[in-house]
């Protein structure tokens, strides 16, 4: 039962239920049994005790002031809270945030019933300031969803907010004021404040008890602390996205860049996550903390660019209007950043643990690394104005291990951003240590603090979430500042990289508020922490690999991502070497291959496959645009000629250092003369050609490949065919022929002399000048020399003799055909060539 003076509003209910049960009670004291005993005449005595009694019960339940002793201990009259608690108390903001003395606390939250009946004759109460010594002391009061008297403070009279009924899975909003005086602060520090419900539930209606709380924390400093603060904040303010630029270019004199969506236009306009982080950290004293490819794509978005349609369909591209919003919000961030220290991030932000564990193996792989870290500097000067530092690698929330440490030195990197919760820097110690401090190799650590970087991971757009995580940087600072006031220390925040919008007002508001009211804490650059003495006491041990945590390790990178990057760089190689301006698309392409090892790319399996296969797809189809043209079959009309081969570009800028070589498939029955160095145009084709020579009758195959400087392929073959047939079947017939007869006509010559001999008369001897004269071929009267001359004209002989004559011309050289030998395919078209002069 709540007492009268807690409760005043139920003192007459209480007091009329008293004397209801006092008229019932008979001589035995119980309700409702009367004594059946004779009646007597009462004493005045027996008389005065029950009245008496009647009286003090009634004053006892009369509402009175409180006293000392009671305002010390009121929670003996408290009802106590059991396990069935409805209620969820969410406080969503206290003003002022850290009170002083004299001031009146202004606390609004909501109440919700998250059970199955209505709330009755509820309200909210606040509770005494409970002193918090340690900061794990304030996680676990923050962490108790239950109520516990000895932990959440005595009850506050003459404060509560009244709530209307509350029907299951609805909720109440209060506002209650209570003196600062009242809730009982002691010395400095930091104190929680706990609010209760207390009501009845239309199920449990015999009675009040507590049915919620929610708490807060308040740090207590009134007056403000004299002197120079010990603590120093570094607050990084991150300005990291996605990937959003393609190594794809419009094939056009300007490259004019081709977006994936238009997601990033949505981020830098009015409203927008960008736009929100420029326009707030303007105000903040943050270290800047930017991502150079983030620059680098809204400078493009600020010239003329394209976006892609859905499935990267070139017929659906669209002119990208985002160009006025792009400058405008560049404009802003020079502003913003002019006189702050910027810290410029690798370009494209890659992941440093995922190159770590599964592509440091990868050959090449850590050169992307290095030329980020090379490429950052100069992107932020040209698009900022301003020098960056370049010194610092950022691992995935500040998780190390020695493979990482290692990765990032190699890329040039002397400091490396962790965290607490990954260093276990805090061990065995009682306060909070500095941040910087050495792990080994000459790199220096800053860790964050685990506790205050996590403060805005949470829905921030939810009320009492932001209220929490407001009161919560001030406190856990205040409490630091404490712990050790002698010691001059440095703290980092360094918060997630890609905050929302609604994260980063809650951030921002939280910090404005620190460095507005925190007079125990001042704000200090990146490089003045990082240059700071390191705590002695303080131990900066890098974890082993084993302790890196799964979590984190399952959204890496697969190995497979890194090969990928391998063969895309390959690609770009073998390609490069043929340009007069390879600077064109080795900025795009290379820029391309670096966004793939992104951080933004944890947790997005499928996307970042998609993107790596579409800039190897984008490069391959590039490469594709110098090629040579196919060719039909040909037809070689002699022993030699001339073999044309086209090789096309498509290019917007010339090529060169190619060399193009033909080879037959029959180089005994037809030889290719030679290779030969190719340098083509802009939007040109050059004819290459190349000497042939037959010796065969036939068909063979020809083909052109193309080759870089050093003798690697270059694009794809073509095979054509040749044929050969101007020393056709017929001629060679009829040569042959034609040989076979003037054999036979000195075989028969000879025989017919033969004959002549031996028919001829004996010769004594003395008639010497007949023998002559009969032997001699030149008489035109001897008749054996005419039958040797041959038929008279115009006899059929002689038309014999004639044929023989044309078959022994020389055939005319012609023209060879590309078709092989064995084949009695006959092209129905083909490719006349010229023979060669």
């Amino acid at each position: 039962m709540v007492h009268a003076a807690e409760h005043p509003r139920r003192a007459v209910t209480a007091a009329a239920q008293s004397a209801r049960n006092a008229r019932k009670a008979g001589p035995t004291g119980r309700a409702g049994t009367p004594h059946r005993a004779r009646p007597r005449r009462r004493s005045p005595r027996t008389v005065l005790i029950p009245l008496l009694t009647a009286i003090l019960a009634l004053g006892w339940l009369l509402p009175v002031p409180a006293s000392g002793a009671e305002a010390a201990r009121p929670e003996a009259r408290h009802p106590a809270a059991d396990n069935d608690t409805p209620a969820v108390l969410t406080v969503t903001g206290i003003e002022p945030a850290d009170p002083d003395e004299g001031d009146t606390l202004t606390v609004q939250g909501t109440v919700t019933n998250e059970g199955d009946h209505p709330i009755l004759d509820a309200a909210v109460d606040p509770r005494f300031a409970v002193p918090l010594s340690s900061r794990s002391a304030l996680d676990e009061a923050l962490g108790r969803e239950d109520f516990a008297l000895e932990r959440d403070g005595g009850f506050v009279q003459g404060h509560p907010a009244e709530l209307e009924t509350i029907p299951p899975g609805l909720s109440r909003s209060f506002t209650l004021q209570v003196p600062v005086s009242a809730l009982q602060f002691g010395e400095p520090g930091v104190y929680q404040l706990a609010f209760t419900v207390t009501g009845q539930t239309e199920d449990q209606r015999w009675g009040d008890r507590i049915l919620g709380v929610g708490r807060t924390v308040i740090p207590w400093q009134p007056g403000g602390r004299d002197g120079e603060p010990g603590l120093h904040l570094t607050a990084l303010w991150p300005l990291v996205s996605t990937s959003h630029l393609t190594g794809q270019t419009q094939t056009d004199e300007t490259q004019t860049p081709l977006f994936q969506d238009d997601a990033l236009l949505a981020e830098i306009s009015p409203g927008g996550r960008l736009y929100e982080l420029v326009t707030l950290g303007a105000e903040l004293p943050v270290t800047w903390v930017v991502d150079p490819d983030l620059l680098a794509s809204v400078s493009a978005m600020a010239e003329e660019y394209w976006v892609a349609g859905p499935d990267a369909d070139p017929q659906e591209q669209v002119a990208g209007r985002g160009q006025d919003v792009a400058r405008a919000w560049l404009l802003r961030l020079k502003e913003a950043v002019r006189d702050a220290e910027v810290v410029a991030l690798p370009f494209a932000d890659p992941d440093l643990a995922s190159l770590a564990h599964q592509g440091k193996e990868v050959p090449g792989v850590l050169s992307h690394l290095k030329s980020a870290t090379d490429l950052a500097a100069s992107t932020v000067e040209t698009v900022l104005n301003v020098e960056p530092v370049t010194d610092y690698a950022w691992p995935v929330e500040g998780a190390v291990d020695p493979d990482i440490v290692s990765v990032a030195t190699a890329a040039g990197a002397d400091t490396v951003i962790a965290r607490s919760d990954s260093l276990n820097s805090y061990r065995g110690l009682n306060y909070t240590p500095g941040a910087a401090g050495p792990i080994g190799g000459g790199t220096t650590a800053v860790v964050a603090d685990a506790r205050l970087s996590r403060l805005f991971e949470a829905d921030m757009s939810r009320a009492g979430n932001i209220s929490l995580a407001h009161q919560r940087l001030l406190a856990e600072t205040l409490m630091i500042a404490d712990e050790a006031p002698a010691m001059d220390r440095s703290l980092v925040l360094a918060p997630q990289r890609m905050p929302s919008a609604a994260q980063a007002q809650a951030m921002a508001d939280a910090l404005a508020a620190l460095a507005e009211q925190g007079s125990w804490v001042d704000f200090a650059p990146l490089e003045e922490t990082a240059s700071a003495a390191p705590d002695a006491d303080a131990s900066f041990t890098v974890p082993k690999a084993a302790q890196y945590p799964e979590r984190l390790r399952e959204q890496e990178l697969p190995a497979e991502a890194f090969h990928d990057m391998r063969d895309t760089q390959q690609t770009l190689d073998r390609f490069t070497v043929i340009l007069t301006r390879p600077d064109r698309v080795v900025v795009p392409f290379g820029n391309a291959i670096r966004r793939e090892m992104s951080v933004s790319w944890r947790g997005r399996t499928t996307e970042a496959a998609r993107f790596r296969a579409g800039v190897e797809n984008q490069l391959q189809e590039l490469t594709e645009q110098v090629f040579l043209i196919e060719k039909s079959p040909v037809t070689l009309s002699g022993r030699s000629a001339v073999i044309p081969v086209t090789v096309q570009n498509n290019l917007v800028q010339d090529v060169q250092n190619l060399r193009l070589e033909l080879t037959s498939s029959r180089r005994i029955g037809l030889e290719v003369v030679g290779r030969q160095e190719v340098t083509v145009g802009a939007g040109l084709n050059q004819v290459v050609k190349f000497e042939a020579n037959a010796r065969a009758n036939g068909k063979a195959y020809l083909e052109a490949q193309l080759y870089t400087a050093d003798g690697t392929p270059y694009g794809q073959a073509i095979r054509f065919q040749a044929d050969v047939t101007s020393i056709t079947s017929t001629v060679l017939l009829v040569i042959s022929g034609g040989l076979l007869l003037v054999v036979l006509a000195g075989i028969r010559m000879y025989t017919q002399r033969k004959r002549a001999q031996a028919t001829a008369p004996e010769d004594d001897g003395s008639s010497g000048d007949g023998a002559d004269e009969a032997d001699n071929p030149d008489d035109p009267d001897d008749p054996d020399d005419a039958s040797a001359a041959g038929p008279p004209p115009g006899t059929a002989a002689d038309e014999r003799s004639t044929a023989r004559g044309e078959q022994r011309r020389t055939p005319p050289s012609g023209h060879l055909t590309d078709t092989d030998g064995d084949s009695d395919l006959t092209p129905a078209r083909g490719e006349k060539v010229e023979r060669s002069e």
